[in-house]
């Protein structure tokens, strides 16, 4: 049980940092932001806050799971 929340936090967070573009550089973040409309950017930016609360959810779960067995 704690490898599944391990694994489903882990999910969440990266979905959550290609969503809103964290590991871009700094050029395509500007592109990125430039060529996109608003509607585009408020969806990617929700399913990023979504994907990253349930990501930290499971880590919080994880570790009381590690820490109570």
């Amino acid at each position: 049980m704690f490898q599944l929340f391990l694994i489903v936090g882990s999910v969440g967070i990266i979905i959550s940092g290609v969503f809103i573009g964290a590991w871009t550089n700094g050029d395509r973040q500007r592109a990125n932001f430039y060529s996109e409309t608003t509607e585009h950017r408020s969806f990617r930016t929700k399913i990023a806050l979504i994907s990253g609360l349930i990501g930290i959810i499971a880590f919080v779960i994880s570790g009381v799971i590690y820490y109570i067995k």
